[in-house]
């Protein structure tokens, strides 16, 4: 199933509103679950899907193709979508509790490299238990950050708490934001790339607030 998704993806390109139209919910679910923390699912387009996803839930244009996810039930896919992101997280914490020692002394290969772990280990080192919900806005440490947590033996409940937390903001959140946008503006649906870009720069917004906040609490150190 999931090896012909990959193939799917791979045959459609980056045109992430067709990607979604042709794996459909289920497949969408797949996706979210192992990019959120599925190690072979770092390289999915997580943010893009979940926002073309909200589009089509809509039921509006989306560059000359009328289709609609879930029959224009928002709650439902939504729903569905911060589930599979937490279960995703989940499952990806225990693997790192497992094999994480193994993991990190892999050798380089093609799916693999150890800077995807180093960054995010150094991400986790820096924002803490707030790293589980930052990351989730952040395309390869979203996928290794839980895997980390669990490696560094992370507290299990607070790890859930943030988890939740994370799944809910990131996978229904996007999800939410395209569809109120294709409802209150269809023309997002010709423009979609523009509506992408914009995405992205909101899912950094949260990294750039913490970067911001934890330079200042630190400039306030060194001058007490």
């Amino acid at each position: 199933m999931f090896s012909h998704m990959i193939a799917v993806i791979s045959a459609i390109g980056p045109d992430p509103q067709k990607i979604v139209q042709s794996v459909g919910l289920f497949g969408l679910l797949v996706i979210v679950f192992a990019e959120s923390g599925i190690l072979i699912g770092f390289f999915l387009p997580g943010d893009s899907l979940l926002f073309a996803a909200g589009l089509v839930t809509a039921g509006i244009t989306v560059n000359g193709s009328e289709w609609s996810l879930a029959g224009g039930n928002v709650a439902v896919v939504a729903v569905l979508v911060a589930l599979a992101a937490i279960a995703g997280d989940q499952v990806g914490y225990v693997f790192g509790q497992k094999v994480g020692p193994t993991l990190f002394s892999r050798p380089k290969s093609r799916f693999f490299k150890p800077e995807y772990i180093e960054k995010s280990e150094a991400f986790f080192a820096k924002h803490g238990s707030k790293s589980i919900v930052l990351a989730r806005f952040i395309p390869v440490v979203r996928t290794f950050t839980p895997i980390v947590a669990g490696a560094s033996k992370m507290d299990y409940r607070t790890f859930v708490k943030f988890n939740i937390i994370g799944g809910i903001l990131w996978g229904a959140g996007i999800v939410l934001l395209g569809y109120w946008l294709g409802s209150a503006f269809p023309w997002v649906g010709e423009n979609i790339e523009f509506a992408i870009i914009l995405i992205v720069v909101l899912s950094l917004m949260p990294i750039a607030i913490e970067f911001i906040r934890h330079k200042r609490k630190s400039e306030g150190k060194h001058a007490a």
